[in-house]
């Protein structure tokens, strides 16, 4: 029998990289052009692969909408294969429901037009998420291909027992954390080891011969997989003839025009018993550790901190607010929240998220995440109007001011909010703008405290009366503008349960003493204090933080280090024999911001110096493309001014601290980290990855050579042993490294170029101006208390949702649980509703690797499903969940 040789033709489009969008946008309509002609004329030719994402179709047809038919024929005939995600996103660097809303969305677009490929494609993606196999297997998918992340080791060469990251062959098995288990295939000499195929007799004999040596190499099977095609290629006109050519030269083999259905099919008819398994994360834990490109985590900051800003409010603030509000219109913004959606998923393509493009591409970023931002705002508006008009605020007292705060994460949440309170306007209508404001401001001041809707007064401060314009935009009339009088308002708010409300209101009079508690900031602001918290400023500039529950002191912590980088956007190089600048050789000085019984901030400045730029060196050697690795650049002798300011704050009832770092960078080539020495000494630690508290070995491989170890982390990461640990929280931070038993947060990191093949000068890399950074820090006990401290780092990324409303009755209680959600380590990340029904939609996942109890009620007259990522019923729901298990689960109102 024939060995079979399966050559499937396709391009792999990065949507913007090394040139604008619009640059390869343009560059894709050749493509298709020729594509939809060569479909047309050669009935040989069999398929053409269109790189697993649907959003190429979108962007086709925006330039080319005549040729909607053809595309249409050609998907009906098997000749355009696509699907089944919207985009090719990047994994680790985007969250876990971003990644469930590609395949989501991807699949309802691919069966718009046809049978989508049944193919988890992750051809570039910068490491494989652990979480990969339950994932796939909860899309109806049982294959994942993908180029990165596993080390092939090919005919009989040695795999130890204890490696999980190498394989014999490109096909292998690959098991999950929860012990999903799919097929596995690995792209072991790329996705470009069949392009461009010789129609020449002497080319063709020479590229056949190298090119199956190397298939067979890691083939596990006698089914090779050839990928024609490579990043951008247009179509191979001449394919046909290129095979034909080859079946003639090498009788011994068989070529065939294939695709991934039937060589998928093929393949996993013949799989030998001594397949091997991979598991878990797929990050290139065995190679050298240069080109895991994790560093991207830290390229163009802005990028990230953006992300993870839209992502909070679409996921945690818009849908939950919307899926409450539908039970009182009976409407639910699918549609708008498809288009946010589809915006925000426009910037994960792993050239985009990863910033590791030209500047243009970047700067085009940032409107997709603004508009996405500006649609998630006016949803989420639009439902707190809907949900408070119908709450009813009739008990409190008359001249009272009413106003709801709304807790939209998926775990109990303290802390404080500010919010504005308005107490009379006026109309323009009612008189020349000058004037009303005039009337307003010298209207008498009054004190002013919070009631609850019993009655009881709630901790909070008052400012004083202030005026200002403002405007409503009725759905059913013209715009009202206004001068409006208000107050600002900061509330206490403790232990608020998941998915509630409750309605406060501001009235007239003299707030009590408060709780008889001192202010929580003394010792002219070297030292904050609460029920929880005793954090001190030391005499280096570094913070002791002492946990009252676990009586743990951790001091030295809060360390700025400074040191050079002359690597690329993808990858960070500290110059030979550089040392780093460490805050705790400069000076610094302390500010009280803001002290009272509520909130204590105080504001650390640190004044350090650091190298301009690199010497002038690196632009020669960027410029003559030198690999990074044997670069002889330093940094430059001149030193300029960096001044680090944090403001440090902790609140009455919280039991973590929040930093607030601003930087005004005018350095190049550099990279600063936040360090967090402990004294723990643990093998491994735990981050938050996608559906997953990851473990990572805080040691590298044997065949390591980076001297950096850079991991991707989301919401935290955590360090413990069995008497305490640190859990940091970070906003848009998504890199962090372990090494001496400290945690080292990368808040900027500052390159001048893009990197890869070629020298493409990124300026606007080096990320300078003004950067503020949000992180924060909390201790637990024994290691079983620290789930708390993950949710918490979950919850502090969201705020409190607060609207004002009016005096009224209303079909809603003051104060209610909207749903419950009894399992002390499971994680939500989502709360909706699905498209086809508006039926509820709750997802999460087990924080643990141990079974843990989960009751979910709402109303005690619910009906619950089981569901998978695409929402579809699958069974019935238990009241356990399985170690890593991630649960979608749909609610019905029983009839």
């Amino acid at each position: 029998m024939k060995k079979k040789v399966h050559i499937i033709s396709h391009s792999h489009w990065d949507r913007e990289w090394y040139m604008a969008y619009e640059q390869h946008h343009m560059r894709l309509i050749l493509l298709m052009d020729d594509l939809l002609e060569l479909i047309e004329k050669d009935p040989e030719f069999n398929s053409f692969h269109l790189d697993g994402q649907t959003i190429i179709l979108d962007d086709y047809l925006e330039v080319r909408p005549e040729r909607r038919e053809a595309v249409k024929e050609a998907i009906a005939n098997g000749k355009l294969r696509i699907g089944p995600f919207y985009i090719l996103q990047d994994a680790f660097l985007v969250s876990s429901e971003s990644n469930t809303r590609n395949i989501l969305i991807g699949m309802a677009e691919s069966k718009k037009w046809g049978d989508p490929v049944m193919l988890g494609y992750f051809p570039d993606t910068f490491g494989n998420m652990g979480q990969t196999p339950q994932m796939m297997l909860q899309s109806n998918l049982d294959t994942a291909a993908f180029g990165r992340g596993v080390k092939p080791v090919g005919f009989d060469n040695e795999v130890l027992e204890d490696n999980h990251y190498s394989s014999h062959y490109s096909e292998m098995f690959w098991e999950g954390p929860d012990k999903s288990k799919i097929f596995g295939l690995l792209f072991a000499n790329w996705y470009s080891n069949g392009n461009e195929i010789p129609t020449q007799v002497e080319a063709a004999k020479e590229f056949w011969t190298q090119k199956l040596l190397d298939v067979e190499k890691f083939a596990a099977t006698d089914h090779y997989l050839m990928m024609n095609g490579v990043d951008h290629q247009p179509v191979q006109k001449d394919i046909s003839k290129g095979i034909r050519l080859a079946n003639e030269l090498f009788p011994e083999y068989e070529f065939i025009h294939s695709n991934f259905t039937d060589y998928l099919d093929s393949v996993q008819k013949e799989l030998p018993e001594s397949l091997g398994t991979v598991y878990g994360e797929l990050k290139s834990q065995e190679t050298d550790g240069w080109f895991t490109l994790a560093n991207t985590a830290s390229t163009r900051v802005y990028l990230k901190q953006w992300n993870t800003r839209v992502s909070r409010q679409l996921e945690n603030i818009t849908e939950p607010l919307a899926a409450i509000a539908q039970e009182l219109t009976g409407e639910y913004p699918h549609d708008q929240l498809d288009y946010a959606w589809k915006t925000l998923m426009q910037n994960h393509p792993h050239d985009s998220i990863c910033g590791c493009s030209i500047d243009e591409v970047h700067r085009e970023m940032i409107p997709r995440f603004e508009k996405a931002h500006e649609v998630g705002k006016y949803l989420a508006d639009d439902a707190l109007m809907t949900i408070t008009d119908n709450i009813d605020t009739s008990e409190f007292p008359e001249q009272a001011k009413p106003f709801v705060v709304f807790n939209t994460t998926g775990t109990h949440k303290s802390g404080t909010i500010t919010l504005d309170i308005e107490l009379e306007r006026k109309t323009f209508a009612e008189g020349y703008p000058a004037k009303l404001y005039q009337e307003l401001e010298e209207k008498p001041a009054f004190d002013y405290k919070v009631i609850d809707a019993n009655g009881k007064e709630h901790p909070a401060t008052v400012t004083e009366e202030n005026v200002r314009f403002g405007y409503d935009l009725p759905k059913e009339r013209f715009r009202i503008p206004y001068m409006q009088r208000y107050v600002s308002v900061t509330l206490e708010v403790e232990n608020m349960a998941a998915f509630s409300w409750e309605t406060y209101a501001l009235i007239k009079g003299k707030a009590k003493v408060g709780r008889k508690e001192a202010p929580i900031v003394s010792n002219q602001g070297n030292l904050l204090e609460n029920k929880h918290v005793k954090l001190e400023i030391a005499e280096n500039g570094t913070l002791t933080v002492t946990s009252k529950a676990s009586n743990k002191k951790v001091a030295n912590l809060l360390v700025f280090e400074d040191v050079g980088d002359i690597g690329n956007e993808y990858i960070f190089k500290q110059p030979k024999g550089d040392q780093a600048l460490l805050s705790t050789h400069f000076p610094f000085k302390v500010e009280v911001i803001e002290n009272s019984e509520l909130l204590g901030k105080v504001q650390l400045t640190h004044f350090m110096k650091v190298p301009k730029s690199a010497d002038n060196r690196l632009a020669k050697e960027q410029q003559a493309v030198v690999d990074f690795r044997y670069r002889e650049a330093q940094r430059a002798e001149e030193l300029i001014p960096f001044t680090i300011k944090t403001i440090i704050s902790l609140d009455a009832v919280s039991g973590h601290v929040e930093f607030e770092t601003h930087i005004d960078n005018q350095a190049e080539d550099h990279r600063l980290r936040v360090l967090f020495p402990t004294d723990i000494d643990a093998e491994e630690h735990e981050a938050d990855s996608i559906y997953e508290v990851v473990k990572r070995r805080n040691k590298v491989s044997r065949h390591w050579l980076n001297p950096a170890n850079p991991q991707h982390q989301h919401a935290f990461v955590n360090l413990h042993s069995q008497e305490y640990g640190l859990t940091l929280a970070n906003f848009g931070l998504n890199e962090y490294e372990i090494f001496n038993q400290t945690i080292a947060i990368t808040l900027l990191r500052s390159v001048g170029e893009l990197g890869d093949w070629g020298y493409f000068a990124t300026p606007e890399a080096q990320c300078k101006g003004h950067q503020i950074f949000h992180y924060a820090l909390e201790i637990h006990g024994q290691p079983a208390t620290r789930y708390k401290t993950y949710q918490n780092a979950h919850a502090w990324q969201v705020p409190f949702v607060a609207q004002q409303t009016a005096l009224h009755t209303g079909t809603l209680p003051a104060n209610k649980q909207y749903i419950t959600i009894d399992g002390k380590h499971f994680a939500v990340t989502a709360l909706k509703r699905r498209r086809h029904d508006n039926k509820l939609v709750l997802r999460g996942y087990n924080l643990a690797d141990q079974e843990t109890d989960l009751v979910i009620k709402k109303n005690n007259q619910e009906k619950l499903s089981l569901l998978n990522l695409l929402e579809e019923e699958v069974g019935q729901v238990e009241d356990t969940l399985k170690p890593y298990e991630i649960r979608t689960v749909g609610i019905s109102e029983e009839e």
